[in-house]
């Protein structure tokens, strides 16, 4: 294989879409069924089973869960058959399992993989998050800056009035007063109601999204996974995790993480050579979801590389071994 500038193998990045495709297409044979578990383990499943055809030695950093809160693709797991790098692997087989089993937008299977040590190695717990896509001075958004400042200082950088921004918000009951502040601010909001994962890079692409800025809070697994993706077609983003009980302490601090008030920047969330991969399950902004015809599958991925900004949209067609 030829390694690039990184150390990761170039191809490396074409294999790890047989990871997201196959993981999705698993998922989504259960779209609208109203079943979240089945549709997570089914595409848990297929690609543990892909991530073990691969030549590497993967160690998964962020993972569906720890070792004691799911049987497969748990933080520490290792993956892979070797022969290959050593690498970390950030993972969400199904990221919107409610938007999948009720069909609808933003659905997708992700992957990031990155040189061992490069990826942040945090517990399974929340993490407050701020966004923004790329072409920004550094410090345009603080996470501790109030939703008005951020606002405000972003549509100032943007030259635009407060009236013409659009931030993304997870729709839960904890981000009441967050979607309070942004309106009394004066700028509009696009509640999701899973998938912030592509909420982040939603906010990479306004001119086609129409979102501006990501806020709010989500799981640390999906913004390391939107750390990388940001790393790749470039962006600011910060985040610090919601470690708020002593159980989430010891946790974190048994992964080696001794400043548990630590911001993160995507920088230090994904270091150096990252390459990202998701996979469309059902429809969304970014990626078309699985199609099933007759006898052919088709999918719709995405795949990012940090060390050379490159991107590849990929539609692909499989044979539907199932239906054959």
């Amino acid at each position: 294989m030829v390694k690039g500038a990184g150390g990761l193998d170039r191809i490396l990045a074409m294999e790890i879409v047989r990871v997201t495709e196959r993981a999705a297409i698993a998922a989504a044979r259960f779209r609208g069924r109203g079943d979240e578990k089945a549709a997570d383990e089914a595409a848990a499943s297929a690609m543990r089973m892909e991530l073990d055809k691969l030549p590497i030695k993967g160690t998964v950093v962020i993972g569906e869960g720890e070792q004691d809160e799911t049987p497969t693709l748990y933080i520490g797991e290792t993956l892979g058959k070797g022969g290959g790098p050593d690498v970390d692997i950030a993972l969400d087989s199904l990221e919107g399992t409610t938007v999948c089993a009720k069909n609808l937008p933003n659905a997708l299977s992700v992957i990031a993989v990155a040189a061992k040590g490069s990826l942040l190695f945090a517990p399974n717990v929340y993490m407050q998050k701020i966004a923004i896509g790329p072409g920004f001075a550094a410090g345009t958004v603080d996470i501790d800056a109030s939703p008005r400042e951020n606002i405000e200082n972003l549509a100032k950088a943007k030259g635009v009035p407060v009236g013409e921004i659009t931030a993304c918000i997870l729709d839960r009951p904890r981000h009441a007063r967050l979607i309070e502040a942004v309106r009394e601010a004066g700028a509009a909001i696009r509640l999701i109601g899973d998938g912030d994962v592509a909420g982040v890079i939603h906010a990479t692409e306004p001119g086609e999204t129409g979102v501006d800025i990501y806020l709010g809070s989500g799981g640390a697994s999906e913004g390391v996974l939107a750390a990388a993706a940001l790393r790749c077609i470039g962006g600011q983003m910060q985040g610090r995790l919601i470690l708020d009980t002593p159980d989430k302490k010891a946790r974190a601090a048994k992964m080696g993480i001794t400043d548990f008030d630590k911001v993160y920047s995507a920088e230090d969330m994904a270091k150096g050579d990252v390459i990202f991969a998701a996979t469309g399950v059902t429809d969304g902004n970014l990626l078309a979801g699985v199609r099933f015809g007759r006898d052919v599958i088709t999918t719709d991925t995405i795949v990012l590389r940090s060390s050379s900004r490159t991107v590849r949209e990929i539609r692909a067609r499989h044979r539907d071994l199932e239906r054959l």
